[in-house]
């Protein structure tokens, strides 16, 4: 990897955030793929590099807010408010135990948005919206953990995002359900948000053990190519365990194979940054 990845909290000189966030969306309509043990996992490997991040938890179900040690009592004002207007990234960004790493967590009134949004204006570019003019500068990153489906909260996400990060689980039905998010992202470049791409295809529970996975893999990769991660993420029970520590697995055991995948990982993200910002400058 490009860069050594050490969890304390030493200042970096990796120069100042850029004017504008990366914006990913990480997304998958099927649940239990992996989503939010990516957001969190990823947020800190890069965090400990110096970079700046925010996690903005859209799911309702909250698992990265409680994954990254914030209890539902400890939240405040969310991810709802957000998207509603009632509040700013600034105001609703907590910190969290990682230095360089803030949270906007999901609160129990998120499990009725999707349905307040249905009639609401501009349904669709709610969270872009709060996002804007500013609102988000200052961070390197900006990871959207979103629901495991393909409602308004993800089409926000969406649209809000620069790029989607797509989770996939190394089972039979893999390659059909992304078949349909692939589909689902052009829709959403097309008519919502022209500059949306895909960060890439991150291939999870990988069991050495079970020539699915080989198998599954191998498809995906015959199908999208460069788009899929070098990186994958295996079956790991330490990976399991630490989010009822309220941890991210690089802090509960930072030796463990989950462990250096996400590490691994976040060197392959800090290298697409890399080319981004040459593309960007030539």
């Amino acid at each position: 990897m490009s860069e050594a990845i050490v969890l304390d909290d030493r200042p970096r000189r990796v120069g100042q955030p850029p004017s504008a966030p990366r914006i990913i969306a990480i997304a998958n309509q099927k649940g239990g793929v992996g989503k939010t043990t990516t957001a969190i996992n990823l947020a800190t490997a890069l965090a400990s590099v110096g970079r700046k991040v925010l996690i903005i938890d859209l799911d309702p179900q909250g698992n990265a807010s409680t994954g990254i040690g914030l209890q539902r009592s400890q939240r405040g004002t969310g991810a709802y408010a957000l998207l509603f207007g009632e509040t700013t990234v600034a105001e609703a960004a907590q910190k969290t135990s990682i230095p360089r790493l803030t949270i906007i967590p999901s609160t129990l009134d998120l499990s009725g948005a999707e349905i307040e949004l249905v009639g609401a204006e501009r349904r669709e570019f709610r969270l872009r919206e709060s996002l804007r003019n500013g609102a988000a500068d200052g961070y390197h990153y900006v990871l959207i953990d979103c629901p495991p489906a393909l409602g308004l909260l993800t089409l926000n996400a969406l649209v809000a995002a620069d790029a989607v990060m797509v989770p996939l689980q190394c089972e039979f039905y893999a390659l059909e359900g992304l078949s349909y998010l692939t589909r689902t992202i052009e829709r959403v470049k097309r008519s919502l948000n022209p500059a949306l791409d895909v960060q890439g295809v991150v291939l999870t529970m990988f069991d050495r053990r079970n020539n699915l996975s080989d198998l599954v893999a191998k498809d995906v990769r015959d199908h999208f190519g460069k788009k899929v991660y070098d990186t994958v993420i295996p079956r790991n029970v330490r990976v399991s365990e630490a989010p009822s520590h309220g941890k991210p697995v690089l802090l509960y055991d930072l030796q463990c194979a989950g462990s250096r995948a996400y590490i691994h990982l976040a060197g392959e993200v800090l290298r697409q940054e890399k080319s981004h910002e040459k593309r960007m400058t030539a």
